[in-house]
């Protein structure tokens, strides 16, 4: 027998989606998986599935931050907070918090710039020196490298 849709966390990635501006998500726990896709309308359409033991492919879309990457190089800068895993970047410790940093605020040496959730585990990233944040290179949700710039301090 199917599991019951879940319509509150349908609501919730799909709120996500529209915040976010992304065109897909996929969202997958130990009873379901979920895949929304945005039509060209701006409507999103979700797909429901009871999770299979197959892996998972992930999506990942296209944000107006990806686009500000190809333009700039930061990887080698020594201005650049690097992603230290693989994993997805998450900018406050939940929704309803304000973020850790944002462009413009003075930062010192080891504070929090944001989280990496890997294996349900969430490690906090901090500054590696201090000063102005200039550049936040990656919003909420977004998957991440190892290595990758994600702030900018000068």
């Amino acid at each position: 027998m199917a599991n019951p849709i879940d319509t509150k966390t349908i609501s919730k990635l799909a709120e996500i989606l529209d915040k976010n501006q992304l065109t897909g998500l996929n969202y997958e726990d130990e009873n379901c998986k979920i895949s929304l896709m945005r039509e060209n309308n701006g409507g999103c359409v979700p797909t429901y599935a009871p999770v299979v033991s197959q892996p998972v492919q992930n999506v990942v879309a296209a944000t107006p931050t990806e686009e500000l990457r190809e333009d700039e190089d930061f990887s080698n800068s020594p201005n650049a907070v690097k992603s230290p895993m693989v994993g997805v970047v998450y900018l406050s410790s939940n929704p309803n918090s304000p973020t850790y940093i944002k462009e413009g605020d003075t930062i010192a040496a080891g504070d929090t710039v944001c989280l990496i959730e890997a294996m349900k585990t969430f490690n906090p990233v901090k500054a590696h020196k201090s000063g102005r944040v200039t550049r936040v290179l990656v919003e909420t949700g977004e998957p991440v490298e190892y290595g990758e710039p994600l702030v900018i301090i000068e």
